[in-house]
């Protein structure tokens, strides 16, 4: 199904032909985010992201946008703590035109000291927006709190003091030294021909190969070290915020599938738990959740609630006996049929269009060097039993590992903290 190749400069490639689709879906994966910073230069990974669409040798930046917008395609990129995408969705008659561009924007990008400087005023912009969100606050606050001395615990976006100091030498050097060829996967998914879809990748692809700096790339060793901590953030509010944070599972875990099953069943879906006891049965909040997150060496495993603020301790305590009727009872077999039948439901329901596809394969080329048959990860999903919630549920409800973050207007804070370790600690 997949086709696995090899560049000429050591640029992945995977892709995968659905002939019966009329786009193409074109993906750049650079292993490279946040978490490759310090807080000198913090933020200067998105800032990059930003970059790439100001211009190159052969287009103005106005010209970049109109090329995709004027035949009716998608041209967007993100970043992430460990990975930056630039992907293209377009008719299958432009496949060349996405591919070109991509590359251009890869290859010949200027770094106008103009556009620097327009563009950080942009960033402040997406900073203070975010900044205004007192639910993107709380997980900058959470990610502060428990991967505190590590680069994780970094804002993508970085800060308005750490951007004011970046210049174009930084960012030209920090480029060279992270957009390299063995940090790149290309992915791409439609109506292809596989042979001449190669064929272009090579010509348009082949010969980006910056080697300067290669040996100069620096590999933070980093040292997670997770304690129990109660954090907030006052910000005038209508809503409390609430994050309750424990170390999870890296992803090449073996138990990744297994915590995905459990998720399910505690707090990741409508029919959770948490949703179903706080929402449905208490009418306690509006929004209530669970989910993990997975990185190369570490993981978290986080919950939600957004709350009327005097009603914190009931809510806490609700979450609290949850997580130990959880340790004590585990699940039934019930819950694991349908939560392992919801799961797969969801992952191969995600891959009916070609964006999600390309997404799929590049992000797991990239960050474990493989791609997955869906017939694999079905066959992970069927395979998680009672034993293996048994561990998962252990590994990660250890209290004297969870961090309870707040953000919101709440009056008296340190009775609240401190009324707060009396439940979730004693």
């Amino acid at each position: 199904m997949y086709n696995n190749k090899i560049l000429s400069n050591g640029i992945d490639i995977v892709m995968e032909n659905i002939p019966y689709v009329n786009s193409i879906s074109l993906g750049i994966w650079i292993k490279n985010g946040s978490i490759n910073e310090d807080k000198h230069n913090n933020g200067i990974s998105h800032f990059i992201e930003h970059l790439l669409f100001k211009g190159t040798k052969n287009r103005t930046a106005k010209e970049i946008a109109e090329s995709i917008d004027n035949i009716g395609g998608q041209l967007n990129a993100f970043t992430t703590k460990e990975y930056t995408c630039f992907y293209a969705k377009v008719l299958n008659t432009y496949e060349r035109l996405a591919i070109d561009l991509l590359s251009d924007m890869l290859k010949n990008s200027l770094f106008n000291e103009e556009d620097i400087l327009k563009e950080k005023k942009v960033i402040y912009e997406e900073i203070k927006m975010y900044q205004d969100s007192p639910e993107d606050i709380a997980y900058d606050l959470l990610a502060k709190t428990m991967f505190e001395g590590t680069s994780l615990e970094l804002p993508i976006l970085g800060t308005i003091d750490s951007l004011e100091s970046i210049d174009r030498e930084d960012i030209i050097d920090y480029f060279k030294k992270n957009y390299i060829p063995e940090n790149i996967v290309v992915s791409i998914v439609g109506n292809i021909n596989e042979n001449e879809t190669l064929k272009l990748l090579e010509a348009y692809f082949g010969d980006f190969n910056i080697q300067d700096n290669k040996n100069d790339r620096i590999i933070l060793d980093q040292n997670y070290v997770y304690t129990k901590k109660i954090n907030g953030f006052i910000k005038d509010t209508e809503q409390l915020n609430l994050l309750i944070g424990m170390e999870g599972l890296s992803r090449k875990n073996n138990y990744v599938y297994p915590l995905l099953v459990f998720d399910n069943i505690f707090g990741g879906s409508m029919s959770s738990r948490l949703f179903q006891r706080i929402r449905e049965d208490k009418g306690l909040a509006y929004s209530v959740y669970s989910h993990p997150s997975f990185y190369e060496k570490t993981g978290t495993f986080t919950i939600y609630v957004g709350l009327n603020p005097e009603k914190i301790y009931e809510v806490v305590e609700l979450v609290k006996e949850d997580i130990e009727i959880a340790k004590k009872e585990l699940i039934t077999k019930e819950e694991l049929f349908k939560s392992k039948e919801q799961l797969k439901g969801n992952y191969l329901l995600g891959l009916e269009n070609t964006s999600s596809r390309m997404a799929e394969i590049g992000r797991s080329k990239l960050l474990m060097d493989k791609t997955y048959h869906p017939n694999e990860i079905v066959k992970k999903i069927n395979e998680v039993d009672m034993e293996d919630i048994e561990i998962v549920v252990e590994k990660i409800f250890n209290f004297d590992k969870l961090n309870t973050i707040y953000v919101g207007n709440l009056s008296k804070e340190e009775q609240v903290e401190k009324k707060l370790k009396e439940i979730l600690y004693s």
